[in-house]
C-alpha cells in the first residue's frame, strides 16, 4: 500500500511539474512618481528609466489559462529639476540646474493570471508585490535643501495592480509588456502620499 501511495504522489508531482515552465527575463522599466495632496494639485516628478532582471515560473491550468509568478530585481522613482539662484549684492546670479533623483530599489513578486487567445499571444492581469530593499535621494548640486543619502519614506511592502500582454516568437523566446498602476500609497505615515506607476517591456527565455 505504501508503494502505491508513493507511486501516486510521484505521478501527481510529475504531471504538475510537466505543466510548469521556467525561464528568465530582462527589460526596460519607465517609472512615474507623484505626490498627492488633499488641498493642492498633485506634484508630478519627471519620469525615470531603469532596467529589470529576474526569473519566471508559469503553470498551465489548461490550454487557455495559466498562472505565472515572477521574481524581479529593479528600481522605481522619479526626478525633479529646478534652477538654483543666489543673490550677490543687488544681482540675481544663476548657479545652474539642480537635478534630484529619488530611487527605491525593489525585489518584486508579480503574480498573474494569463489567458491565451491564440497559442502565441496572451493577456494577463495580476498584482505585483514590491519589497523595498533600500531608498535614497541623489542630487547633482550642493545647495540648501539638497540631500544625498538614504531615506526612509517608503513602505517595506508596496502593491501594484497590473495589466499586460505577451507574445511568443517560439516555444522559448518571448516578449512581454505591462503597466503597473500606482493605485496605492507607497509612503509611510507622515510622508507625502506617494503614487508610483511604471511601464515594463522586455524579452524572456523559457527553458522548456
Amino acid at each position: 500500500m505504501k508503494k502505491l501511495y508513493t507511486i501516486l504522489l510521484l505521478s501527481v508531482f510529475s504531471f504538475s511539474f510537466s505543466q510548469t515552465n521556467f525561464g528568465v527575463k530582462a527589460g526596460y522599466n519607465l517609472s512615474n512618481m507623484k505626490w498627492k495632496f488633499d488641498n493642492f494639485d498633485d506634484y508630478k516628478f519627471n519620469s525615470k528609466s531603469y532596467f529589470y532582471v529576474g526569473a519566471i515560473a508559469e503553470h498551465y491550468l489548461s490550454n487557455k489559462i495559466s498562472l505565472q509568478g515572477e521574481l524581479l530585481f529593479t528600481q522605481l522613482g522619479g526626478q525633479t529639476s529646478e534652477d538654483v539662484v543666489d543673490i550677490v549684492g543687488n544681482e540675481v546670479v544663476e548657479l545652474g540646474t539642480a537635478t534630484t533623483k529619488i530611487i527605491t530599489t525593489q525585489l518584486q513578486l508579480p503574480i498573474s493570471v494569463k489567458y491565451y487567445f491564440i497559442p502565441n499571444f496572451s493577456l494577463s492581469g495580476g498584482v505585483n508585490f514590491g519589497f523595498n530593499l533600500s531608498s535614497k535621494s541623489k542630487s547633482n548640486f550642493n545647495y540648501s535643501g539638497a540631500y544625498n543619502g538614504s531615506i526612509d519614506t517608503f513602505k517595506t511592502l508596496n502593491i501594484f495592480p497590473f495589466l499586460g500582454a505577451e507574445y511568443k516568437f517560439n516555444n522559448r523566446i518571448f516578449t512581454d509588456a505591462r503597466y503597473n498602476f500606482g493605485a496605492f500609497n507607497t509612503a509611510v505615515s507622515g510622508a507625502p502620499d506617494t503614487r508610483i506607476g511604471f511601464f515594463q517591456i522586455g524579452l524572456g527565455y523559457r527553458f522548456k
